[in-house]
């Protein structure tokens, strides 16, 4: 059984990796079981939060709008997370952001992890929810805020120890860290040509966005110019300066 480790938990502006952004970190060193050291960050998306993701998390655009970039913080993640493998409640989507922002920076993230979400399938009773809270409740773990990525981490962290507790030395291989596999390519950054083409879109059709177009890279530049081209067609000219009437 694993007792060292990771516990991970992000929130974040949405559920796929591929287009979505880190809004806050935070990671607890196990050791043996016992929580040494914490990480916790908040993250500049580099986009307006929606009011869903904030009346979810309670993490408003004033608290990111001075949080550092992704790009500035997951050095420090990976640094902290060392070898140890990482453990979360459905941990695949944890790691795929932070495999994506490593990968994009440079950085070495193989992990193997331990999903709680996981063992939680194989003990709790097919009838009853296996999100984090309901699972908590089952086992008796205590909460606080729930959807901030400090408290999650640390209910991650209890579920497991209590699941351990229980099941642990009749199914000692359910508690055996697994390679966690999710596959990212380097994203480029946009071209000047694609910004200035997204600009020049954009004021055509009068669409006002709330995410920082100099931040965003190539596949996300493109995939805005196909949705405004599919929405509201293209430009009949090219702008230059003020849009023509």
């Amino acid at each position: 059984m694993t007792n060292s480790y990771i516990a991970l938990d992000l929130e974040t502006t949405g559920l796929e990796a591929r287009v979505e952004k880190i809004t806050e970190i935070a990671a607890l060193k196990v050791v043996e079981g016992c929580v040494e050291e914490r990480f916790v960050s908040l993250v500049n998306p580099m986009r307006q939060l929606g009011e869903r993701i904030t009346e979810l998390t309670g993490i408003t655009d004033h608290m990111v709008k001075d949080a550092p970039v992704i790009e500035d913080v997951i050095g420090d993640v990976v640094r902290f997370c060392g070898d140890l493998p990482l453990l979360g409640h459905n941990i695949l989507f944890d790691y795929g952001f932070l495999k994506r922002a490593a990968v994009n920076s440079g950085l070495e993230f193989d992990r193997e992890g331990i999903d709680t979400l996981g063992i939680c399938r194989l003990f709790m009773p097919a009838a009853l929810k296996r999100n984090l809270t309901c699972a908590c409740s089952f086992y008796g773990v205590s909460q606080s805020a729930a959807h901030r990525a400090l408290a999650d981490a640390e209910a991650a962290h209890g579920l497991y120890q209590a699941m351990m507790a229980r099941h642990g030395m009749e199914h000692p291989e359910a508690f055996a860290a697994k390679p966690l596999i999710y596959k990212a390519k380097r994203e480029q950054p946009a071209t000047k040509r694609q910004k200035e083409y997204l600009h020049d879109l954009l004021k055509c059709h009068r669409i006002d966005v709330t995410v920082q177009i100099d931040a965003m890279n190539r596949s996300e530049v493109s995939r805005m110019i196909d949705n405004i081209i599919s929405q509201y067609g293209r430009m009949t000219r090219r702008i230059s300066g003020e849009q023509e009437d």
